[in-house]
């Protein structure tokens, strides 16, 4: 691919990424009307993420069994109150673990 045709695919993209943020401040002037839209607003964030991500972790080992056992650790150490590392990484050595066996 030339230079020139990669330097205008960033460009566009980073003119788009742009806008999708900057719209909204400049068309949106003081607080958002309703209380249902703003808790929606709010938690749109969180669901985008997890929409993204929840698929990939299913995915990334190759196999279905050490991605459920990875998630599933993750959740209990969640709910047991430990913190994003622990979990994170008591996930992906359980899964690592299933992958050896």
């Amino acid at each position: 691919m030339p230079e020139s045709r990669m330097l205008l695919y960033i460009l566009v993209m980073a003119l788009v990424t742009y806008l999708i943020r900057a719209l909204p401040l400049t068309l949106i002037r003081g607080r958002l009307p309703g209380r249902f839209f703003q808790s929606f607003l709010n938690y749109l964030p969180y669901s985008v993420l997890a929409a993204m991500t929840f698929p990939a972790i299913f995915h990334s080992t190759g196999d279905l069994l050490s991605g459920l056992a990875g998630t599933a650790v993750a959740l209990i150490l969640s709910l047991m109150g430990q913190n994003l590392m622990v979990s994170a990484v008591g996930a992906s050595l359980v899964a690592y673990l299933l992958l050896l066996l």
